[in-house]
């Protein structure tokens, strides 16, 4: 069984499957991690991004339901697993704290009551309590449970060499060049050879050009990172709690977070990939745009300087969900496509080692192609 690509997902679901007694090979084009999942916020939240009231009406209430139960069980699942693999990635419990607009707050309302009925894990947060949680001047907001913050690039070289441990075979630098389903097997053509293998995983974060037909259900886009220098202790107590992630019901939202070192980590500012000799500008760009709107939101912060930004590009889909499991036009195949979320990442590989292992169980199909 051939895993094509090295990141979170191919690294856990190799890590998954070589305890279960399979023997993976993971194929990355670059170097273990250091593509989409090393630049990534390092958030694992508990719900998917989507509101549950835009789901739910987009696939009806058992269908939504799921998802987000599934989604809370993997974020859960994902820190145990890496707790048992050993891995230390500065893993750490935080609760997540959705914050809206004041002129926003009937639509925030009517979720939470969508969660309530479904029986979907919230607190609400009246205006008082929300800036209280959030030290910020917002709207109310939902607390949400389960989520953990991680640095992603240590996660990932951890469960690949975990796995390596495990049996699991890991080729860096083995750029995949086609893909070919057999009568009984599947052939991999690479640069420098040939793999043959029983099933292929596809984990590359979106559809490559090897898989052409599937590229019309992800839209190219990149989302923005700013990392503040360190701040100080006194400042810090004016801000976002330490052990809070704080998201906003924007478009596109903000994500914030702290790191081990005390730094602020801001996310956000998304848009459709750019040409790749703009990118330097926009980046820069980006990057003070983001400061800009932390300015906003803390204006405590007044002459904190920013001093790392980049880009994280991602395959968008139109409901905000991966797709994960077998495609009909792709014998021997299965995807894991879509998205740029750690917690999805762990979900993914937990439903591929399902189909995998001949052990699928009901709701899986909510993150299929046919959704």
């Amino acid at each position: 069984m051939a895993i094509i690509g090295g990141g979170l997902t191919g690294c856990a679901l190799a890590f998954t499957l070589a305890g279960a007694g399979f023997r993976p090979i993971v194929l990355e084009a670059e170097r273990i991690g250091q593509s989409g999942t090393g630049r990534a916020s390092g958030l694992m939240l508990p719900d998917p991004g989507p509101a549950f009231r835009d789901v739910q009406q987009r696939y009806g209430l058992r269908a939504a339901r799921t998802i987000f139960e599934m989604w809370r069980r993997a974020a859960l699942d994902g820190a145990a697993l890496l707790r048992r693999a050993n891995v230390r990635c500065q893993l750490a419990t935080s609760e997540s704290l959705l914050v809206t607009p004041p002129k926003d707050e009937k639509a925030l309302q009517r979720d939470y009551e969508a969660r309530q009925s479904a029986g979907v894990e919230s607190s609400w947060l009246s205006l008082k309590q929300a800036r209280l949680a959030s030290r910020l001047e917002s709207g109310p907001a939902l607390r949400i449970r389960a989520g953990f913050t991680l640095d992603p690039y240590r996660a990932c070289i951890g469960l690949a060499a975990a796995a390596v441990k495990r049996g699991a075979r890991v080729f860096e630098r083995s750029r995949v060049q086609k893909v070919r389903a057999a009568a009984r097997d599947v052939e991999i053509t690479l640069d420098g050879g040939t793999v043959r293998a029983s099933t292929v995983v596809v984990a590359t974060g979106t559809a490559t050009a090897e898989f052409k037909p599937l590229r019309r259900h992800f839209k190219s886009r990149e989302s923005y990172l700013v990392l503040t220098e360190a701040v100080g202790a006194g400042l810090r107590k004016q801000l976002v709690p330490e052990a809070a992630i704080l998201r906003d019901t924007l478009v596109p939202p903000h994500r914030l977070r702290w790191t081990e070192d005390h730094r602020l980590l801001m996310g956000g500012a998304d848009q459709d990939e750019v040409p790749a000799k703009r990118r330097d500008a926009v980046r820069i760009q980006r990057t003070g745009q983001l400061m800009y709107e932390l300015l906003t939101m803390y204006p405590v912060i007044a002459g904190l300087q920013p001093e790392f930004g980049w880009e994280v590009p991602y395959g968008a889909t139109a409901d905000g969900l991966p797709y994960v499991g077998p495609h009909r036009n792709y014998p021997r195949h299965l995807f894991a496509l879509g998205g740029d979320s750690s917690t999805g990442a762990f979900l993914s590989a937990r439903l591929l080692a399902r189909r995998l292992q001949d052990q699928p169980q009901k709701g899986d199909e909510v993150f299929g192609w046919t959704r």
